[in-house]
């Protein structure tokens, strides 16, 4: 049974229960003061501990998407280069490779024309030599004759770190938002590429091309824009595309609209952080290069690098976010640059969790759907 299954959920759950009800049924006979006994007690406290203990955070993976599996929770991801080729008619060779279409989960429809589709797909980066799973989101539109000609607006989806980019589809609902605004008049449709930030797991490279090391920036800057409009009917002028993520990804999102406005012309984080941060999960991410950790630290570019012709959009809540008064000061100061334009969403209150983001993912679709077009 996998990490994500309900089963797993469930049985955790009985056998917290069933542990509780056992300590409270045996512990009468466990009463003597003996070694026995008392190891007895401190074995069934523990036990019923450890099984509630996996039980919360079992269901916590289930609503955050923190890990995909027990390989992802023990370091032992290896997605990494796996590349499946089911060529049926597709090609093969290529720096991108369909591996499954299904369904958009939550929408109602008896084809791709009506409902658009989900496609799970293999990123191979010719530059960073970076393999990447990912999920593409295609609407209906896209299948339609009328439109057939036609190219489409991309944005790229960030996940935070770890998670995971199956929960950007199941989770955080990207597609079927992005169907529900686009068939209300609300945005164009658009084509969503929604993966992990981290594309050399388990790693945090927080989108850094780091020094004899995975080449991120490079991925997400050239090679993926690159498969994917090899493979897909995406406008190719500056203006077709944007990217947009939550935490991590959200650090990602305007770091790579800042750095490199040519490609992305419209970023948007959601409870970003401003500064590349280095910690375990990242390990040495410069090895000295001060230019590389100035690049990475995006109130050093607001001050030393030329301003950016892009759009940003940043989230937070005075209420629940430890990003609040960063974010009003990155407001200020972009502000201050004269060219890059800002916007922002502040809620009155949330947490760094999905249902924040769940509330933010609507208006920020919006918002970069009206920065876009399809050329």
């Amino acid at each position: 049974m996998g990490l994500t299954s309900n089963k797993v959920l469930v049985l955790t759950i009985v056998l917290a229960a069933a542990l509780f009800v056992a300590t409270v049924w045996v512990w009468p006979r466990l009463a003597r003061r003996s070694w026995r006994s008392v190891g007895g007690r401190v074995g069934l406290l523990l036990a019923t501990q450890l099984a509630l203990l996996a039980s919360l955070g079992i269901g916590a993976n289930q609503a955050f998407g923190f890990y995909a599996g027990w390989a992802d929770l023990f370091g032992r991801e290896t997605e990494q280069g796996v590349i499946v080729d089911h060529s049926s008619g597709a090609g093969g060779g290529g720096p991108l490779q369909v591996l499954s279409t299904s369904p958009v989960p939550g929408v109602t429809g008896s084809g791709p024309r009506t409902a658009g589709r989900i496609q799970q797909v293999a990123i191979v980066g010719r530059g960073s030599r970076l393999a990447s799973p990912a999920y593409v989101y295609l609407p209906p539109e896209y299948f339609q004759p009328r439109y057939r000609t036609r190219t489409f607006p991309a944005a790229v989806v960030l996940t935070g770190y770890p998670g995971t980019a199956q929960a950007l589809v199941n989770r955080l609902n990207y597609p079927r938002t992005a169907q529900e605004l686009a068939k209300d008049g609300r945005m164009q449709p658009m084509i969503l590429v929604m993966l992990r930030p981290t594309v050399a797991p388990p790693r945090d490279t927080e989108c850094v091309d780091v020094p004899g090391g995975p080449r991120t920036e490079t991925f997400f800057a050239e090679d993926l824009p690159q498969a994917v409009l090899a493979h897909y009917r995406v406008g190719r002028r500056p203006g077709s595309w944007g990217v947009i993520g939550d935490s991590t990804g959200g650090y990602c999102a305007l770091k790579l609209a800042m750095r490199h406005p040519d490609v992305y012309a419209a970023g948007a984080g959601l409870s970003p952080y401003y500064r590349a941060p280095i910690d375990p999960t990242t390990g040495d991410l410069f090895h000295g290069d001060r230019k590389l950790r100035d690049r990475a630290d995006l109130w050093w570019l607001l001050k030393h690098a030329p301003a950016p012709d892009t759009s940003l959009l940043v989230t937070s809540s005075r209420v629940g976010e430890h990003n609040y008064r960063d974010t009003l000061r990155f407001i200020g100061r972009v502000k201050a640059t004269g060219r890059t334009r800002i916007s922002s969403i502040i809620l009155d209150s949330g947490g760094h969790n999905f249902n924040t983001w769940r509330r933010e993912i609507p208006p920020a679709l919006q918002w970069i759907s009206g920065r876009l077009g399809d050329r």
